[in-house]
Formats: structure tokens, C-alpha cells, sequence
């Protein structure tokens, strides 16, 4: 299995990127996925899910700037970020773990992760 995230680098602040999560040997329909970060020094967070059955959730923090979706057909989950913020620089990870482990409202207990990507906002 592997989770291959693309998209990130350098934006202005205000600027969006498109998040690129590419699964293989798994499948949406048969796992949930998610967007996590870690700022050095805490833990990492979860930002935004989609279930198995496509339900999405974005945390109170990055709601209305941020917007996960997914095309079963290409087995890809995606980030959408506008409006970003310096503060919202750091590695994002893309995740996935089977349907048991997927709590609901973003918690999850991940079986996968993705190498992670960089994502900077800066003038």
C-alpha cells in the first residue's frame, strides 16, 4: 500500500494549493481517508476526512478555507486550501485506515500514512 501526496510548496498568504493523495492497493470504498499535519514540537492533527461512504468532515479550525474531497474512479483524495495562512505551513500527510478505525468527525486510528508534503505560506 502505498499513499503518494502531491501539490504542495510555496504559496503566498491568501494563496490556495490542491493537495494530491494517490492510493494504491487499496481503494476509497474500502477504506476512509484523511489530511493530517504536525507542527514540530506537538502532535499531529488530523484537518479534514472522507469515510468509506464519502462523508466529509473538516475541522472547526480550517472550515470554509479548507475542502476535502475524492474521485473513487482515480483513487485520489484531495485538499483544496484557499485563503491560506503562514500559520498553516508545515507537513500535511495524507492517511488512510479501514472502516473500524474510522471514528467519525475526523478521528481516526490510521493503518497507512503517506510520506508527507510541504506546504509553506510566506511573502
Amino acid at each position: 500500500v502505498t499513499l503518494a501526496e502531491s501539490g504542495g510548496g510555496l504559496v503566498r498568504p491568501g494563496g490556495s494549493l490542491r493537495l494530491s493523495c494517490v492510493a494504491s492497493g487499496i481503494t476509497l470504498d474500502s477504506h476512509a481517508f484523511a489530511w493530517y499535519r504536525h507542527v514540530p514540537g506537538k502532535l499531529r492533527e488530523s484537518v479534514a476526512c472522507v469515510s468509506n461512504h464519502r462523508e466529509t468532515y473538516v475541522r472547526d479550525t480550517w472550515k470554509g478555507r479548507f475542502t476535502i474531497s475524492s474521485d473513487n474512479a482515480a483513487n485520489t483524495v484531495f485538499l483544496q486550501m484557499d485563503g491560506l495562512k503562514p500559520e498553516d505551513s508545515t507537513v500535511y500527510y495524507c492517511a488512510a485506515s479501514r472502516p473500524r478505525y474510522y471514528y467519525g468527525e475526523c478521528e481516526m486510528n490510521p493503518d497507512y500514512w503517506g510520506q508527507g508534503i510541504q506546504v509553506t505560506v510566506s511573502s
